[in-house]
């Protein structure tokens, strides 16, 4: 009690008391009072179909067998699949581009660009479907698709610098972006650098009113909107650095957290994206799929946009595999991205084992999509083994991070409301809040695999499970609200039976929720500016997931 009641008065840190040991019903949801003071978002909407409805079987399909791809012959298939990807978006309604067991070669960027197409294999076991790449994204042809991006880094001067290592390089493209499977709308910009290039944003209608956590709202136009559509709700900051919008994301006291300059200097860019579908309409009342992130007023104005996206798009059952290859550095990666997924609402990627990657799967303006059961393995140290970059509502369940990584389970620039849930890091992992306003993310019932990698002032062992990145003018690492359940820190090594370890961070946040944080040594936490902190050193054995807890809730309901 002497170590918590120390972080409670060094770090501001609320710390609620654990009742019943290893029995008890955290606070956070038991205790009236405590919900009415201490806000928790209702994070089971992440996934395919606001976690609604199972993932569709899609029947209907072709092989890749039919336009010339023939597994395990030692030859480049990647004509033929490009024709059989060409065949599927020329046909009306779902298909299934199916691939049989064995080895297929890929040496071009596969893109996914239509509703409804998946591509699916015999499963990613040693007797399914391997899809084998053997040159970098840096020998492919990207169409372009990157120049922006190419511009921006020679712009900005983006370099990665170390003097220590004779290293002095621009960024290469490929550290957060690019895949060799790829979708896309044909297009669209999906991420955005250059401001010079932005369009206008299509406004469909303002929206009067709305109240965090409520799914009902109040709109200008409602003869705009029809039931079924799926917009973008936008929230600007148009008022600099202490805008009433600041304030929602980092709350009123911000005299510890230092603000960065994104979040006011492109204010005709939305720094709050809500992906969500129109679910009822009466009169000017509109109900909404998923709960508001942030009110909405006239001090906090917002407005649904227009979103252009695929949907029904999955990727399943197959391995990604690509050669043993050096390490080049931070930022200096040559291209062996597996999946880069954009620009999809309703997809899924399922069964996937990923080997030797820079990046396994990244994400970018994308919202309900399931990312599960996926083991990325290897030796070769990967940027990013799962990114979750610009989503709403991504699901990420069962993964096993088996390789280095710089960043293993990241949630990145204007990511919220999506879940990292029931998986384990294996290799030095790290939980990544990379900063850019991402806020009201969950880690939820992970077991991390660590070993002390520092020492406090005072001698105790340590482990920065916060390190992370993100640009200074993003900072700080996350808005409020930001959950970690059910945390189980397993240290295996470096530590005595009953000595405690220190988790320091670098990535943090106001207003965290850590409610269940063990392991198997005691575990000081040092998590600044503060937030709300619940039975610490015991798991939550009542509730271990709290997607799974709500989610079961709300369809109770």
């Amino acid at each position: 009690m002497k170590n918590i009641a120390l972080i409670s008065a060094i770090f501001g840190v609320l710390l609620i008391g654990n009742g019943h040991a290893g029995k008890s019903e955290p606070k956070i949801i038991a205790d009236d009072d405590i919900r009415a003071t201490h806000y928790l978002p209702d994070f089971s909407y992440a996934g395919y179909d606001f976690g609604e409805t199972e993932i569709p079987v899609i029947k209907r399909s072709i092989n890749v067998a039919d336009h010339g791809a023939t597994p395990n012959d030692g030859l480049d298939d990647s004509k033929a699949f490009l024709a059989a990807l060409k065949a599927a978006h020329e046909m009306d309604g779902p298909v299934r581009i199916q691939m049989d067991a064995g080895r297929y070669i890929i040496s071009n960027i596969l893109w996914i660009e239509k509703s409804g197409i998946v591509l699916a294999g015999m499963g990613d076991g040693p007797n399914g479907t391997e899809l084998y790449m053997p040159r970098p994204l840096n020998q492919m042809d990207d169409g372009g698709t990157l120049d922006e991006l190419r511009k921006y880094l020679v712009q900005e001067n983006k370099r990665e610098r170390q003097p220590e290592n004779n290293l002095d390089v621009l960024f290469s493209e490929y550290s957060w972006t690019a895949g060799f499977i790829w979708t896309r709308v044909p297009g669209v910009r999906h991420t955005t650098y250059l401001e010079e290039l932005d369009k206008p944003i299509v406004e469909i209608t303002d929206i009067l009113t709305g109240k965090i956590g409520t799914k009902t709202i109040t709109v200008a136009n409602p003869k705009a909107l029809k039931v079924g559509d799926v917009f973008q709700i936008h929230w600007h900051n148009r008022a600099g650095p202490d805008g009433p919008l600041i304030k929602a994301l980092y709350g009123e006291d911000r005299t510890d957290i230092k603000i960065g300059s994104r979040h006011w200097s492109a204010p005709d860019r939305p720094i709050v994206r809500q992906a969500t579908r129109i679910e009822s309409i009466r009169g000017n009342v509109v109900t909404i799929a998923d709960p508001l992130m942030v009110d909405i007023n006239k001090k906090l104005p917002a407005y649904f946009a227009e979103w252009k996206h695929l949907k029904n798009v999955g990727l399943q059952d197959f391995a990604i595999t690509f050669p043993e290859n050096p390490y080049f550095g931070h930022h200096n990666e040559s291209g062996f991205n597996g999946v880069y997924f954009t620009g999809v609402h309703n997809g899924w990627i399922n069964n996937l084992t990923i080997t030797n990657s820079d990046a396994g799967i990244m994400t970018d303006d994308a919202a309900n999509v399931t990312i599960a059961n996926i083991v990325t393995q290897g030796d070769h140290k990967a940027h990013y083994s799962i990114h979750i970059g610009k989503v709403h509502n991504v699901l990420v369940d069962n993964v096993a991070i088996k390789n280095p990584t710089e960043h293993s389970f990241s949630f990145n620039t204007l990511s919220t409301k999506s879940v990292y849930k029931n998986s384990v890091g294996w290799v030095l992992p790290t939980l990544d809040q990379h900063s850019g306003a991402n806020h009201q993310n969950l880690y939820d019932n992970l077991t991390i695999y660590i070993r002390p990698d520092g020492q406090t002032a005072n001698g105790t062992p340590s482990y920065e499970l916060y390190k992370a990145g993100g640009a200074p003018y993003w900072q700080p690492g996350h808005g409020r609200y930001s959950t970690q359940w059910n945390i189980n820190l397993q240290v295996e090594s470096g530590v005595l039976k009953g000595e405690e370890i220190t988790i320091l961070g670098k990535s943090e946040g106001p207003d965290s929720r850590i409610v269940g944080m063990h392991g198997n040594r005691p575990i000081n936490l040092d998590y600044r500016p503060g937030g709300y902190v619940e039975m610490m050193n015991q798991p939550v054995s009542t509730i271990p997931s709290l997607y799974d807890y709500q989610l079961s809730q709300r369809l109770a309901e």
